[in-house]
């Protein structure tokens, strides 16, 4: 019945209630998208009514109004040729999708970018009393990029002067040509009041570039940052800065948000982000930031050479084309020179435009040390692109790159099988982007090669909050606060999830704040208050004890399943920890475990539902646990095929897709927990429903 609230908790509670609230207020757009319903499908999250989205694009706010653009593939629900979406909202929680904003040309398809409201017009492009919203955007030209060209993605400009429901692009473009770097992307424009400038930030391969313009059309580089510092395990991309004050203070800091795939935390695609001072021209790391993030030396140790192929492939046997001329004196003609191999030649399988394929196989031998180290570059394309190790037939070990064209260390423990015989095995079975490997420096060596360690601070410890910016706002805004959204997926997975209909969602809103907490200035990613205002339905209690559950149906009161909160408190005095698990009646679940002495907390997604999709998936996420004091509240939002987890208002975040058959309607105290305090749940009422 729709009327039933569904409310089990069991064992004596103190101070159980139940509530039903008041009808949800009349928004907009709610009554725009009925369906959204098929299994999976988010229900307070914005997700296409179908085919394929990725990144957040071009988000600003103007005159009551938020709007969303993405990348988006309209023929197929896989990656593929990228238009910018669009939707908008007055309230964050209710989207209504627009037509297509910006379609590819002759220049290339549409990648990554931002938008914002030029209201003083400095474009030109407007007037003072019309002024245009101005969106500036990568160009990815994919057909120079199969030519093996490197100057393939540029940036570009379009403006709209009907507050963005069109668009017109710059006669112009491009409006920044490419200097000769592969990954040169995902532009990001803020106003920078004390030198009255437009800054944008760029994602540069490895690194951020500072442009400054006054008019948003022509720009000047101003200076570079992050070559020697942060994460470098996969390329930067989707970078934004922001002025932030910080909370309890009169000052004020900028943070540099990069995103960066692979070189997550948990694998796959992450963002991390740096906290320093910015004149308009550069940007400065904070000084205990510096210490903090200083990188470790990398080690290659002395062994056996098995081959550096400076004296040919005498020892192997080639198959395919990819490997026909190895090995390779650097780079093939018409490909970005590789780096940070050694001597002259190396196995280069980047041959027919990188659409070559084949294997280069070793003759056997006997694995006599207990590590194999080697260097390694190229594409991130796990058991398709790399190089295998085999053992009585089968693939014991295996690495491939992570879509760089610098060469890294790996090391192989393979103590468990010396004495044994072995063949390597370089493949490369990829004809697509990133279709290439680098091999050079097989060494036999009795201990591992360790690369340069670089420490991260991320905005996300979860897999699947990717590539996220905030709204821009004017200076004469209402809204002052800095709203971000993410791409709720991982590349490690994003192709492969369990939907048909539709790809992928955006997270919940969230507002981004600086505070201070023990280990120094954080970024704090607080749900929106927005939220609130989709609840229909809760109960509460004043504790729950080890073994003991509340549950509340997720079946909102239009029959649909949508989404549930929960929130609890965490005292200071606690000695153990806290260990939770939100189910269903399928028998699906997922575990949570809050370990303030470690400092760590833990996910576990393995039984959360349909994992078999991607060998990756089920495995457990560990977060750095970071509060601003001993007691903290937690905060999970479980939607359909999503689980947020927000730890004191967000200084600890992780975010999870999921796939459960329903969603997990029941938090559990699990056994040897410390107890928890001032419980809730909450039903959040479906932004899709029909009235």
């Amino acid at each position: 019945m729709k009327t039933m609230l569904g409310l089990i908790i069991s064992t004596a509670l103190v101070g159980c209630s139940m509530n039903q609230t008041s009808p949800l207020p009349e928004s907009p757009a709610h009554h725009v998208e009925a369906e959204r319903n098929e299994a999976f499908r988010p229900q307070v999250h914005f997700s296409p009514s179908e085919k394929w989205m990725n990144d957040p694009n071009g988000m600003f706010y103007l005159d009551g109004e938020y709007h969303l653009f993405f990348q988006h593939n309209p023929d197929e629900s896989v990656w593929g040729p990228m238009h910018w979406g669009h939707a908008v909202s007055k309230d964050l929680m209710h989207w209504e999708e627009l037509p297509i904003a910006l379609y590819p040309d002759e220049l290339g398809t549409i990648f990554s970018g931002s938008a914002v409201v030029d209201w003083n017009n400095t474009s030109g492009l407007g007037t003072k009393d019309n002024p245009p919203i101005v969106a500036l955007y990568t160009y990815h030209n994919a057909e120079m990029e199969k030519q093996g060209a490197i100057d393939h993605q540029t940036q570009a400009l379009a403006f709209s002067l009907d507050k963005g429901r069109t668009w017109e692009k710059y006669s112009g473009n491009p409006v920044i040509e490419n200097p000769g770097i592969k990954d040169f992307r995902d532009p990001k424009v803020m106003w920078h009041e004390p030198s009255e400038k437009w800054v944008m930030v760029l994602a540069q391969k490895d690194h951020i570039g500072f442009y400054s313009s006054d008019n948003l059309i022509d720009w000047s580089l101003e200076s570079t940052f992050g070559k020697e510092i942060g994460n470098h395990g996969g390329v930067w991309e989707c970078p934004e800065l922001l002025l932030m004050p910080v909370e309890g203070t009169n000052e004020s800091r900028y943070v540099l948000l990069v995103s960066i795939s692979p070189g997550g935390p948990n694998g796959g695609s992450a963002t991390q982000y740096f906290v320093g001072d910015f004149d308009g021209k550069e940007f400065v790391l904070d000084s205990a930031w510096q210490r903090e993030l200083a990188p470790t030396v990398a080690t290659f140790p002395q062994g056996t050479v098995f081959e550096d192929f400076e004296g040919g492939v005498g020892k192997w046997t080639s198959e395919g084309n990819a490997f026909a001329d190895a090995p390779t004196d650097g780079g093939h003609a018409t490909q970005p020179p590789p780096t940070g191999y050694s001597d002259e030649f190396l196995a280069n399988s980047f041959a027919d435009e990188d659409r070559a394929t084949g294997t280069l196989t070793s003759d056997p031998f006997t694995i006599s040390k207990p590590f194999i180290n080697f260097r390694i570059g190229g594409g991130h394309h796990p058991d398709r692109v790399g190089i295998q190790l085999v053992v009585d037939g089968e693939v014991v070990r295996s690495e491939t790159g992570v879509n760089r064209e610098t060469l890294h260390y790996a090391s192989w423990d393979v103590s468990q099988w010396q004495g044994k015989s072995a063949l390597l095995r370089i493949i490369d079975k990829e004809s697509g982007s990133w279709g290439h490997t680098y091999i050079d420096d097989i060494v036999f060596a009795k201990s591992p090669a360790s690369n340069r360690i670089e420490p991260a601070i991320w905005l996300d410890h979860g897999t699947d909050n990717y590539a996220g910016v905030t709204f821009f706002n004017s200076p004469d805004s209402k809204e002052k606060r800095h709203v971000f959204m993410g791409w709720m997926s991982n590349w490690l997975y994003a192709n492969e999830v369990p939907t048909e209909k539709w790809r992928s969602a955006m997270t919940l809103p969230r507002s981004l704040n600086l505070v201070n907490t023990g280990e120094g200035l954080r970024v704090r990613s607080k749900l929106v208050d927005e939220v609130d205002n989709l609840v229909e339905a809760s109960a509460e209690s004043s504790k729950l004890a080890s073994g003991e559950t509340i549950s509340l149906s997720a079946i909102d009161s239009t029959g649909r399943e949508s989404a549930l909160r929960y929130s609890f408190e965490v005292p200071g005095d606690a000695t153990s920890a806290v260990s939770i698990r939100f189910e269903n009646e399928n028998g699906e679940f997922v575990d949570i475990k809050i370990d303030q002495q470690k400092s760590e907390v833990l996910l576990d997604r393995s039984k959360s539902g349909e994992t078999s999709f991607n060998d990756k998936f089920g495995k457990v996420q560990q977060g750095v646990l970071t509060t601003t004091s001993d007691a903290y509240n937690v905060t999970v939002v479980v939607d359909r095929s999503s689980l947020e987890l927000f730890i004191d208002n967000g200084t600890t975040v992780m975010t999870s897709l999921v796939f459960p058959e329903s969603v997990y309607d029941t938090m559990r105290v699990e056994a040897n927990s410390q107890a928890v305090h001032q419980i809730s749940v909450e039903r959040l009422a479906s932004v899709w429903s029909s009235d």
